[in-house]
């Protein structure tokens, strides 16, 4: 069977990058390191030792970050979303992982390298496709006022939004 692995582009930080998100998440960890060799230095002047990839694996998904140039940068057209059981875990990769107040939106954040994130309350997916209309109205217009998600104040919402 076929896999899909994400690959991300930094701005010579992967290896920096993939030990900060080994760090963050859980049993996660680094799995394999190249280098650059003496040819890539006459083709992409990187010096011989440098790394040139780091394998890695969050959450059970394999990462391979790319120590290339500043040709390429993250947009939020891309992001990670994290489900959470509970308000201390949103906390805590919320924490872990925003760098920059000015992106945080609606459970959104951006880290130090550029990527974004969703740090959402698994249950809210619950209360969204299980509510009533007005519930549904009343949680959306809750979580849009958020920047990070607040679990405790949209579980009161739903429940006093009955119809």
């Amino acid at each position: 069977m076929n896999k899909i692995f994400v690959n991300l582009w930094f701005n010579n930080t992967a290896g920096e990058a993939a030990e900060f998100y080994t760090s963050v998440f859980p049993k996660s960890k680094i799995t394999g390191t190249d280098y650059y060799t003496d040819v890539h230095e006459e083709i992409t002047g990187h010096k011989k030792g440098d790394i040139v990839t780091v394998s890695y694996d969050v959450l059970n998904i394999h990462f391979i970050a790319i120590n290339a140039g500043a040709e390429f940068s993250f947009t939020p057209a891309t992001s990670f979303m994290v489900e959470c059981k509970n308000q201390k875990q949103i906390d805590y990769y919320w924490e872990k992982l925003s760098s920059d107040p000015a992106a945080e939106q609606c459970g959104w954040l951006r880290d130090k390298y550029g990527l974004s994130w969703q740090i959402v309350p698994k249950k809210l997916g619950k209360m969204m496709s299980r509510g009533t209309e007005r519930q549904k109205q009343l949680l959306t217009e809750s979580f849009m006022s958020m920047k990070k998600f607040d679990l405790h104040e949209l579980e009161r919402v739903y429940r006093n939004a009955k119809e």
